[in-house]
């Protein structure tokens, strides 16, 4: 079997330094807020290029304290991709704004910087781009749009650890990013984990504290907060995982590059790169007509497969006032796209193999 994503594997290469680490942080007896919060945080800040790095319990509340803390009220309205995760969408409902879907560029599958500007209204206050299967959002129409309409812009990063844009690594490219480092990701921890990225001192200052409590000092609280921190068990983990993020995120942009050279099936649609050195193939996403056919076939054949995303978001239950709407673009992705096993632990044989098969495929 070739697993679609083998974590074990994954987090065995450096088991010794992991081991090492949370020894210190049994031996420390200090589980929050404390060393390896500082060390990471601070290490993951560098690593994009920004001023501050705040970690958070996961990255759906990353993206809603980013929300929060501007202190945009009921009915306004934040642009958001269509086809994302439902977290993105979650993250401004949770704080009472209005999502306003934007279709996606099919050949990219970020937002379609052409069809944003038709978006704005009088209460529209942010855009917030993803930068979904790990390509950063071609970001100068989104910025030029910022500046025009004086908007907020902000990052859903949760699939896109190290990738950028006009050499600047996604979480550099706006006034806010949310970074989710579930196991699965290119960066991953050992549970929920996720942090929030700025370059704006004040923002950071109340987001410290709107994460913890809403307090700036013990047992004083200046906003109505939450519990959101990042524990030390797993600041530990992401800080020696991110040693090894570049190497990983070239040797997933090499099994990219096999396929995109050697995957020649007719039936099958491959991801378009503007930038091969800047994406980091969070997923290695391909489109089909006959999907649970296709997907059946490679089953068949020992090949792991999943699907981001089957259903869109408008048409969720937790979202039936949408289910009406007509997103023609996202729809065809969510009904044709399937995920091809891609991680920094995939052997040779195993990609050789892996084509092989997709190219097998009638």
């Amino acid at each position: 079997m070739i697993k679609f994503l083998d974590l074990k594997k994954i987090n065995n290469r450096f088991r010794a330094d992991i081991d090492a680490r949370i020894a210190a942080v049994l031996d420390r007896g200090w589980y929050l807020q404390g060393q390896e919060n500082d060390v990471f945080c601070k290490n993951f800040a560098t690593y994009c290029g920004t001023k501050y790095a705040l970690g958070v319990a996961n990255g759906l509340e990353a993206l809603t304290l980013i929300i929060r803390a501007h202190g945009f009220c009921s009915g306004d309205e934040i642009i958001v991709p269509a086809n994302t995760y439902i977290a993105t969408i979650l993250s401004i409902t949770e704080n009472g704004c209005t999502p306003v879907l934007v279709e996606p560029d099919i050949c990219t599958y970020n937002i379609d910087p052409a069809r944003i500007e038709a978006a704005i209204t009088p209460r529209t206050k942010a855009i917030m781009v993803v930068h979904l299967y790990g390509q950063a959002m071609q970001m100068e129409h989104v910025w030029e749009l910022a500046a025009k309409y004086r908007l907020k812009v902000f990052e859903d990063c949760a699939q896109a650890h190290g990738a950028a844009y006009q050499g600047r690594r996604a979480g550099n490219l706006s006034d806010a990013a949310g970074f989710s480092f579930y196991p699965g990701k290119n960066l991953g921890a050992m549970g929920d984990a996720g942090a929030i990225t700025t370059n704006d001192a004040v923002l950071y200052e109340k987001l410290k504290a709107l994460a913890n409590y809403g307090s700036d000092y013990k047992y004083h609280n200046l906003y109505r907060g939450v519990n959101s921190r990042l524990d030390e068990l797993q600041a530990a983990v992401l800080d020696v995982k991110l040693c090894h993020l570049e190497q990983d995120n070239e040797s997933r942009r090499e099994i990219a590059r096999y396929y995109r050279n050697h995957i020649t099936n007719p039936l099958i649609t491959l991801p378009e790169v503007y930038d091969e050195a800047a994406h980091v193939w969070h997923v290695f996403p391909v489109r089909t007509e006959e999907r649970n056919r296709f997907q059946t076939f490679l089953s068949q054949h020992g090949v792991e497969t999943l699907i981001h995303y089957p259903t869109p978001p408008h048409k969720q239950p937790a979202f039936n006032e949408w289910n009406d709407k007509d997103y023609p673009i996202t729809e065809e992705i969510h009904r044709t796209i399937i995920s091809l096993p891609i991680s920094p632990v995939m052997t040779q044989q195993e990609i050789e193999q892996l084509v092989e098969i997709v190219n097998a495929y009638q």
